[in-house]
């Protein structure tokens, strides 16, 4: 239960948000293209950072650079 603490864990890099076009999922809500963002988690497809919100949330890495 890893998410339950995501918050409260080390940053593990940062990444740069290079759009917010997204074809299924409204994201420009919660991101900023052009703004960085601390990732706490990674897998291969997604980057957990915390978004404009302040909470964790999972988006593809299509959306960053990094």
């Amino acid at each position: 239960m890893i998410h339950l603490e995501w918050n409260d864990r080390p940053t593990i890099k940062q990444v740069k948000c290079i759009h917010t076009d997204a074809k299924k999922f409204v994201v420009e809500n919660v991101l900023t293209a052009g703004k960085t963002y601390n990732v706490k988690n990674e897998t291969e497809e997604f980057y957990f950072v915390v978004d404009n919100t302040g909470q964790v949330g999972g988006f593809y890495k299509e959306y960053f650079e990094g």
